[in-house]
């Protein structure tokens, strides 16, 4: 199955036609809601897009990703153990992203056990549709993303930390992508087992944008950043 009827179908009538729109929902909600915080109560804060707007932009843009997946996953709900262990994984591990960016500004303790949430969360919530097998997977997979995604910045805060965060976005986006081609790949024989919208997963990347912005700003940080 080559990637070019992957792409095809994004503007098909298959699920996968809709993810783009998805993405691009996830992304204005993102930004009209981070758009409208800045104006109305940080615009005149000094350094606040110095200190805060790599974190939050790069955040915005992750979830808008993530939630493809589950927009996709949601669709088909049912999956062979193997392809659901691997949804299950993916989705846990994508608790690195925000473990590494609450970590750049809050320190690896808050960042780190906010990543392990996330990627439990989100590991859980795809991992489910094969059962106890992707479950487990996405527990460890959150537990260990998390937790490296902050250790990962801590270790980094002097050492170009902002270019490895355009580095650290880029890798993952392209296997959150991967994933997104390999659910289509199992699923191109099937049709699909519900025809849910796009409310569900607009919630959860709002939802996950707010808890990640209140921590970036008003979230307890480590000694280093006070």
């Amino acid at each position: 199955m080559s990637f070019k009827h992957f792409i095809k179908e994004l503007n098909g009538n298959r699920v996968e036609g809709e993810l783009v729109k998805t993405m691009l929902y996830a992304l204005l909600t993102s930004f009209v809601f981070l758009g409208l915080l800045y104006y109305f109560k940080f615009r005149f804060t000094d350094g606040f897009l110095v200190k805060y707007g790599s974190a939050l932009f790069f955040s915005a843009l992750s979830y808008a990703l993530m939630v493809s997946i589950v927009k996709q996953v949601r669709a088909y709900e049912n999956f062979a153990c193997m392809s659901g262990m691997m949804i299950g994984m993916t989705s846990g591990m994508f608790g690195f992203l925000p473990g590494f960016f609450v970590a750049s500004t809050n320190g690896m303790f808050i960042g780190g056990f906010f990543g392990v949430a996330v990627g439990i969360f989100l590991g859980v919530l795809n991992g489910k549709c094969c059962g106890i097998m992707g479950v487990m997977e996405g527990i460890m997979a959150g537990f260990m993303g998390g937790l490296m995604g902050a250790m990962t910045a801590f270790m980094l805060l002097n050492d170009n930390l902002q270019l490895t965060s355009i580095f650290v976005f880029i890798i993952s986006a392209v296997i959150l992508i991967g994933l997104n081609y390999m659910i289509y790949t199992e699923t191109k024989e099937r049709e699909r087992d519900k025809n849910n919208d796009h409310f569900v997963p607009l919630v959860i990347n709002f939802i996950l944008l707010v808890v990640t912005t209140y921590i970036v700003i008003f979230g307890p940080r480590s000694a280093l950043f006070n």
